[in-house]
């Protein structure tokens, strides 16, 4: 798609429509498992699928950055008209991640009572914790492999296989949610079994489609470069996709820092640390959606030096993620026991949740304020800017004013929630600078 051409504020909602989409479902995994293992087991369900749930999240950075990186590369290979090349950096791909995946899950294995430890998991909750962790250790190659799938159908500018894919997934795993933990009781194992099993479905009919369809996207491979990995090909994979991988787990990392304090305060606040998990991921939806599209169309302005149409594609950014915002606030203030209900029954879990009300307002705005100015940096190719931002947003500001808040002035789980709402304002700030500074004006050699 050409973007230095036509409606902006058209452009930018057609483009991050399927990409919003996409995410939802991705999240839905974990969401269906909380709500159904909340609804059946309680606080000690949530609190254990929450836990879980975040070992789980940290493990697939990797894939996540590795994928963005691979989906670069072969839109540029293709570019480049080096359709021969895609074969043998396929191959590279799948060899790299499946040893890597296979690397990280042995670790975690040995190490996941250590790790549960670290995260302060609740006694009550910790079995099943360890269930839910166990089994999605167990499958973690499915995760990688679907992130490869997905990333090499994506390069090749086709987004509706994937968006299709994960949409029947999502359906299995509902469906194996009430069978495995409602109908036989296996608690948040049950609930891991059903997410495992739905990603590896989704993994199969990806990899079945690329096979058969192979010769459409021109990939030549023989089965021999297939289980080679191309040193070359691996340099460039590992080069671009270290770094973003680097800057999401700086990211988790925080987060897993955060909610290793909050679930030592007790399984209820464990408990609705899932919840607010949850709101504040289903907000980084919108925000991501527009970060990504809007990146795509700045990158392609200022390769154009269309600087005049850079800024109305951040306004138009803005003015739409702050809406959603505004909106979003409005929900929470009048109907947060409702939203708080969707998880679970328990009135503790649900007063907990109360003060939250007002610290959901600045992630709301936070993730709405920093979604134009990641787009303005991504799409300015900029990684200096970019890992500053993620080690200042990560690392320095988030837990800082989490251990500010919730230590030094006692707000205990509030001030850790509100401190790492707060450092969600940091590429905001740093993009003002940016902004202002002009260096975004030049383009990425």
């Amino acid at each position: 798609m050409d973007f230095t051409e036509g409606p902006v504020f058209r452009q930018l909602v057609t483009f991050a429509a399927p990409l919003f989409l996409s995410n939802l479902l991705q999240i839905v995994y974990n969401m269906v498992d909380m709500i159904i293992v909340g609804q059946k087991m309680g606080s000690v369900g949530l609190s254990a699928v929450a836990v879980g749930g975040d070992v789980s999240n940290f493990m697939t950075l990797v894939a996540m950055g590795f994928s963005n990186a691979a989906q670069v590369i072969i839109a540029q290979l293709i570019g480049m008209r080096r359709r021969k090349d895609l074969g043998r950096f396929i191959g590279t791909l799948f060899m790299f991640l499946f040893l890597i995946a296979i690397i990280i899950s042995t670790v975690c294995m040995i190490l996941r009572s250590p790790i549960l430890h670290v995260m302060n998991t609740p006694p009550e909750s910790y079995t099943e914790a360890l269930h839910y962790a166990t089994v999605c250790m167990c499958g973690l190659i499915f995760i990688y492999g679907y992130n490869a799938s997905s990333a090499i159908l994506r390069g090749m500018g086709d987004s509706t296989r994937p968006f299709i894919f994960i949409s029947m997934a999502a359906g299995i795993n509902v469906c194996l949610d009430l069978v495995f933990v409602m109908g036989l009781g296996l608690g948040a194992g049950g609930a891991a079994l059903a997410t495992v099993i739905s990603q590896a479905f989704s993994f199969s009919m990806c990899s079945i489609f690329l096979f058969r369809n192979r010769e459409r996207y021109s990939i030549e491979v023989t089965r021999r470069e297939f289980f080679h990995i191309d040193r070359a090909l691996l340099g460039k994979l590992v080069k671009l996709g270290l770094p973003m991988a680097i800057k999401g787990a700086s990211v988790s990392f925080s987060r897993l820092f955060v909610n290793s304090w909050i679930n030592s305060y007790g399984v209820v606040v464990s408990a609705f640390a899932g919840i607010a998990n949850k709101i504040n991921t289903t907000t980084n939806l919108f925000s991501n959606a527009f970060n990504t599209s809007g990146s795509s169309m700045v990158g392609q302005n200022i390769g154009a030096e269309k600087f005049d149409r850079v800024k109305k594609i951040m306004f138009s950014v803005f003015r739409i993620t702050l809406s959603i915002a505004t909106v979003l606030t409005l929900v929470m203030i009048f109907f947060h026991e409702q939203v708080y209900g969707l998880f679970t029954g328990d009135p503790e879990v649900i007063a907990v949740g109360v003060p939250y009300v007002a610290i959901s307002v600045f992630i709301f705005y936070g993730s709405a304020c920093r979604s134009g100015m990641n787009a303005l940096i991504n799409g300015s190719g900029n990684y200096k800017i970019n890992f500053l931002t993620a080690i200042l947003d990560a690392i320095i500001l988030r837990i800082g004013l989490a251990l500010l808040f919730g230590l030094a002035l006692g707000m205990r789980q509030y001030g850790f929630w509100l401190g790492d709402a707060l450092a969600g304002f940091t590429p905001f700030v740093i993009g003002l600078f940016f902004y202002f500074s002009g260096r975004w004006k030049r383009r990425m050699s």
